[in-house]
């Protein structure tokens, strides 16, 4: 049997043509050693000698985290991040022990897809996350502003003002990095419908930033279409694409999209598909069988919880790779939650 060091190991050498390989290990090792897992795959009346494939592999529905303990191996727990969630609802809680894992899996995947952190100034504007104070987001993204070694880089709560004088100051020294502002989607449409970034003479012809939107209303606005959010925002920011992260508590991998709402599938995640009426039908990429169906995401950074989540994202493959999609709503009576999701 795999130890837990094998699978972070065989994790952090992992290609495309081995990703099923590595998933069917961690599969086998969590099927024995996450109690909660175990119990449901008996419930379902699924051995772990019958999952051959990717598709056979039964997926946890992550509402599981809000009313359960979701560990592999009994670790010690380092923290416990939490969703956000509309006052009174459940959140889900899920519990890391190894930070210094999450730490790694992230940057690897933010770099592999941006370059250097050292390349950026990194400007977060993400009230409704710093508003709590166990947000999985706030802390990854905590973690690279530390890394971007960037006296402007930082946190802005509601102080807009402040960031944008930041802003000017970065573009007045030109010292060759991109800058990125990563927003929750409500606080960026606030920011661009004031027309103060527009106004700007430093701004107002400026086109090196990268907008990263983490979706979300929050409440605050009304749900809007990703076209319709991206379209605001390129106009107001002056730039020709919005860039998106695609993230969740219950998860410690990431996957970004350069712009048109197209998300790469990152090295630790992988999308699979389920039939919206027949949750054990299970479609890998690049199946184009469904139009679209309910996201099931394949985490292999989940080692101490679980890495195979069913989510109320609907979603599709986009392409021929098998490396992208494309997130598109979520199902009826599902939670509004503070993951990556435009309606």
């Amino acid at each position: 049997m795999f130890t837990r060091q094998d699978l972070q190991d065989a994790i952090l050498h992992i290609t495309h043509p081995t990703f099923e390989e590595v998933a069917l290990m961690v599969f086998k090792w969590q099927a024995i050693q996450n109690p909660l897992y175990s119990q449901y795959l008996s419930y379902l009346g699924v051995s772990s000698t019958q999952v051959t494939t990717l598709s056979d592999i039964p997926f946890l529905p992550i509402s599981f985290f809000k009313n359960h303990t979701v560990l592999s191996a009994a670790p010690k727990i380092q923290t416990t991040f939490e969703s956000s969630g509309t006052t009174g609802s459940q959140t889900s809680r899920h519990h890391v022990s190894d930070l210094g894992w999450y730490d790694q899996i992230s940057t690897r995947i933010f770099e592999t897809t941006y370059g250097e952190l050292t390349n950026y100034h990194l400007l977060a504007l993400l009230p409704s996350y710093l508003e709590r104070n166990n947000s999985s987001l706030v802390y990854m993204v905590q973690q690279f502003i530390a890394q971007t070694r960037s006296p402007f880089s930082g946190f802005f709560l509601h102080n807009t003002d402040e960031l944008l004088k930041v802003l000017q100051q970065i573009v007045r020294q030109a010292d060759g990095r991109k800058i990125i502002l990563w927003g929750v989607t409500f606080a960026l449409l606030d920011l661009a419908e004031s027309g103060r970034y527009k106004a700007s003479e430093d701004l107002r012809d400026f086109s090196g930033l990268i907008v990263m939107e983490t979706g979300g209303m929050k409440g605050r606005r009304r749900e809007m279409l990703r076209e319709e959010v991206h379209q605001i925002l390129t106009e107001a920011f002056n730039v020709k694409v919005i860039h998106s992260e695609y993230g969740m508590t219950e998860l410690l991998s990431q996957s970004y999209s350069e712009g048109e709402g197209i998300f790469e599938m990152s090295a630790t995640m992988r999308i699979l598909l389920r039939d919206i009426n027949d949750p054990r039908t299970v479609y890998a990429p690049p199946d184009t069988k469904l139009r679209y169906g309910g996201i099931n995401v394949i985490d292999l950074a989940n080692i101490d919880s679980c890495a195979f989540i069913e989510t109320q994202d609907l979603g599709r493959f986009i392409g021929q790779t098998g490396t992208q999609f494309e997130v598109i709503g979520r199902f009826d009576n599902s939670d509004i939650r503070g993951c990556n999701l435009l309606l």
